[in-house]
């Protein structure tokens, strides 16, 4: 994809890994739609003012009527790394039912190619927050649509006070054999290169149908018009997602309407 045609909508708008890549996006030159939770407005901060955006629910097929018609690619990244299933939050709805919905947006909107943010399996992530990234792998592959799945580990902001464990792991991970053998892939991961990585994917052929993973997107990263460091500069979610003893979630979680 060029640089100043089509438009990109990214799901998960005013989200900590939606804004990130929405950012990333808007350093390429491209334009950027967002889909925003009702009630998530405030959270959008500076992109309110570059991007285009709407509110939506991927829980509700029918908010999402129309919102991606004339855009050339959706990036979706909503779902969560914990569920709540007493209050109707599982894995399956979380993760699974939300990718379906955009699928399907997708595909009666007119839109080709879905990039999907899932999760790289590791040792100290739930198995069902897996299981169902993967049976969302599996329908997507069915869709028709041109799929590109990024197994994504866990993510942090470079200025988060981290566990020792998690910041031991990152550092592994970039080293020989270690980084072979796959922690490379699983370690936690900084979401500027992340999102910097995914806005390259956004722009290049060859990935459809593709699995990417950690290692390949900071490669991607690498051909960035602007550093990491300078990415969403006033980025607003500091004190919203402050867990200093855990890496930070993807997109959101239904709030209680959706329960």
């Amino acid at each position: 994809m060029a640089r100043g045609t089509r438009g990109i909508l990214v799901t998960g708008g005013g989200s900590f890994l939606g804004s990130y890549i929405a950012a990333a996006l808007l350093a390429e030159g491209l334009a950027v739609s967002l889909l925003v939770q009702p009630g998530a407005e405030d959270k959008l901060g500076q992109l309110s003012r570059h991007t285009r955006w709407s509110r939506a629910d991927v829980w509700s097929p029918g908010s999402l009527r129309g919102k991606a018609r004339d855009h050339a690619a959706v990036i979706h990244t909503v779902g969560s790394l914990s569920d709540d299933p007493a209050h109707g939050a599982s894995f399956e709805r979380l993760n699974l039912v939300s990718a379906r919905n955009v699928a399907n947006m997708c595909i009666s909107d007119g839109v080709e190619r879905l990039i999907f943010i899932s999760g790289s399996r590791a040792p100290w992530l739930n198995r069902g927050y897996i299981q169902s990234k993967r049976a969302a792998e599996a329908f997507l592959r069915r869709s028709g649509l041109r799929i590109t799945i990024v197994r994504a580990p866990l993510l942090y902001a470079r200025d988060q006070d981290r566990a020792l464990f998690f910041r031991l792991c990152t550092r592994l991970g970039k080293l020989p054999p270690l980084a072979w053998l796959g922690l490379g892939n699983a370690a936690p991961l900084a979401v500027e290169l992340l999102a910097r990585g995914v806005a390259q994917l956004a722009l290049a052929d060859g990935y459809e149908n593709a699995i990417v993973y950690a290692r390949e997107l900071q490669t991607l990263a690498r051909h960035a018009t602007v550093p990491a460091e300078e990415i969403l500069p006033d980025h607003e979610h500091r004190e919203l997602y402050d867990a200093p003893d855990e890496d930070l979630p993807f997109g959101w979680t239904p709030g209680n309407e959706q329960r």
